[in-house]
């Protein structure tokens, strides 16, 4: 065999072997890229298991239950509510501007979700949204608390009516009316929908001032739609007003009871 066909046979030997190593390279590429999928968690705290184990010396590890278990049980209250977190179109994307009163509640709505970090342990830490029917107060407060969700901010949603109705249909079994106020009292952040809504006695005051004065002495935030004015509000108790009033002041949007307001007459 002559020099030439010698090198020949040697140049292809080296192609097929860098052919061979570059094929093995692609598929152990592939297979690190299938098991990262494989590994991909949505919380990485517990990998998807709802529990942290935290190591303690001469023992058993001691199981402690994850942020996210809290946060998928919130997601389940709200959907019971009627509100699908994953899938609701009650967001600032899907909010359609078409006014000038549109405009404001928007660009606040989305100014206190900007800023709460730095106001959520001030005085004036909360929203309040409030007037004309329609204009889009329910659906920017709840964009509001979708966009906390998802940063894991834990929002308890409360409609205003019917847990009002369900509290006081049960005021005579002691332990569920204290754990019921706690839960709104306690939670990190509130959302009160259609403040006021309905016929309005003394067993509402009472009960929803004391969800608002706890929240007010211990600097909890609280997001509140409601039909009525800021005037309106507080004539129905100077107490429960004036304290929402003092901790949203700096996120109000009143807007003015008019027709051309109300986007379901759009």
């Amino acid at each position: 065999m002559g020099l030439e066909a010698l090198e020949r046979i040697t140049q292809q030997i080296k192609r097929n072997l860098q052919d061979s190593s570059q094929r093995n390279h692609e598929n152990l590429q592939k297979l690190n890229e299938r098991g990262q999928r494989q590994t991909s968690y949505k919380c990485d705290k517990c990998r998807d298991t709802g529990w942290i184990l935290v190591p303690q010396e001469n023992r058993q590890p001691l199981a402690l239950s994850c942020e996210c278990r809290e946060i998928e049980k919130l997601k389940d209250e709200w959907t019971y509510s009627g509100i699908n977190v994953e899938q609701s179109k009650h967001t600032f994307s899907n909010f359609e501007v078409w006014n000038q009163a549109s405009c404001r509640i928007k660009d606040t709505a989305a100014a206190y979700c900007t800023n709460f970090d730095e106001i959520r342990n001030d005085r004036r830490n909360s929203i309040l949204l409030c007037g004309q029917v329609g204009s889009g107060k329910t659906h920017c407060s709840i964009a509001i608390a979708l966009n906390f969700l998802k940063q894991r901010i834990k929002v308890v949603y409360m409609p205003y009516r019917d847990v009002i109705t369900k509290i006081k249909q049960n005021m005579i079994d002691q332990e569920y009316y204290s754990k019921v106020i706690a839960k709104y009292q306690t939670c990190e952040v509130l959302l009160i929908d259609d403040l006021f809504k309905g016929k309005i006695n003394d067993s509402d005051i009472n009960i929803l001032f004391e969800i608002i004065n706890y929240r007010y002495l211990n600097f909890l935030p609280i997001i509140v739609s409601s039909e009525f004015s800021i005037d309106r509000l507080l004539s129905f108790d100077e107490g429960v007003g004036s304290r929402v009033y003092e901790m949203a002041k700096d996120y109000v949007v009143e807007i003015e009871k008019d027709a051309r307001n109300n986007y379901r007459l759009k």
